[in-house]
Order: C-alpha cells, then sequence, then structure tokens
C-alpha cells in the first residue's frame, strides 16, 4: 500500500487549469523535502503528460503514489489511444493540431522528455481505447543532494 496517493482529474481542452496537477504534485513534494533534483524531473513529467492529456487525451486522471522507495506518475486517459508508440516517442513527432501548435504546443518533445525524465516509462495504449502513461522515479537522491 502507497505511502500517500493523490488523484487529480484532469479536463479534456481545458487549457485554462492545465499544468495545476502537476504544480499540486510539486508542492507536495516539496512539503516532503523530496531532493529539488528529483522534484524538477518529475515536474517536467507531471507537466508534459498532463498537457498530452489536455490535448490528446480528452478527460484523464492523474495520479501520484509516494512511496519511500519510489514516486510513480499516471496519467490515464479517455483518448483515442497511440497507434504506433515507438513512433510517438520519437522526438519531434507530433499529432498536435494546428491549433495547439499556434499556443506553442506540439513541438513532439512531450514523451521523449518524459522518458529522459522519468527512471522507467510504461505506456499502455490502443487506438480507440485511450492511455495510460506511468513514470517510475527512484528516490534514492537525498534532500541533502546538490542540482548540477
Amino acid at each position: 500500500m502507497p505511502a500517500l496517493k493523490k488523484c487529480f482529474h484532469i479536463k479534456g481542452r481545458d487549457f485554462i487549469h492545465a499544468g495545476k496537477a502537476s504544480i499540486s504534485v510539486q508542492n507536495m513534494l516539496k512539503q516532503l523535502n523530496v531532493a529539488p533534483s528529483l522534484i524538477r524531473r518529475i515536474a517536467v513529467c507531471g507537466y508534459e503528460g498532463e498537457m498530452n492529456a489536455v490535448m490528446h487525451g480528452g478527460d484523464a486522471v492523474f495520479s501520484v503514489e509516494i512511496n519511500t522507495d519510489r514516486i510513480v506518475l499516471e496519467i490515464s486517459d479517455e483518448g483515442p489511444g497511440i497507434a504506433d508508440i515507438d513512433k510517438a516517442k520519437e522526438k519531434g513527432f507530433s499529432t498536435a493540431a494546428d491549433e495547439f501548435r499556434e499556443m506553442g504546443f506540439g513541438a513532439g518533445m512531450g514523451l521523449p522528455n518524459m522518458e529522459n525524465n522519468s527512471d522507467q516509462m510504461i505506456i499502455e495504449s490502443e487506438p480507440g481505447k485511450g492511455t495510460v502513461v506511468r513514470m517510475f522515479f527512484e528516490t534514492c537522491e537525498t534532500s541533502g543532494s546538490q542540482d548540477g
């Protein structure tokens, strides 16, 4: 059983509130004295995943599970699913609509950033059935560690 678990609802196409779940998780981790370098990595992954859900996934659930040895982020959406996960993970590949690109999103770096900043990332998706992204972070970093 996790030491702490919190879930957030994400509304598809709600750019006004997009990013709030990621900020809440970041603030929780600060209060728990998690190492700043680990918080930064988790914040990057949370925000990228949250924005992907807002743009592509329709409504979603963003959850964080905090244990003594690891932290798990999970974003589960009701979107169209990903037909080719390997292609979607390529830097620069994007299926973002022009309206999102005009807002500065859709550069095709979301999944690559998530994969690079997590210790492990698992994507489960099927066209027409939504997507679940799980990112795992080992908490071996100490709160006294230096960024750099």
